[in-house]
């Protein structure tokens, strides 16, 4: 995950820009969206964790870009935890 790529997304598309991204990357088709990425696993973590992003900024307006990456790094820290 390469947070200045997550940043660039959230500043360049909207959620339905990156879902539409997204749901190309799931297809294995080329998106019509620039991302940034090694591989296709790689651009598709991008586009969700700026989609997520987005969302709870969106939700929450007072939330800055680097709250709404720290919450999300936080979950998916959580979620990868052996715990």
């Amino acid at each position: 995950m390469h947070i200045p790529t997550i940043k660039e997304l959230t500043s360049m598309y909207s959620i339905a820009e990156l879902e539409l991204a997204e749901a190309a990357l799931m297809e294995e088709h080329m998106p019509v969206i620039e991302i940034g990425g090694d591989d296709e696993g790689e651009k598709l973590t991008h586009v969700i964790a700026a989609k997520w992003i987005l969302k709870k900024m969106k939700e929450e307006p007072d939330l800055s870009f680097s709250q709404a990456v720290r919450e999300y790094t936080r979950k998916v820290r959580t979620s990868i935890s052996s715990d």
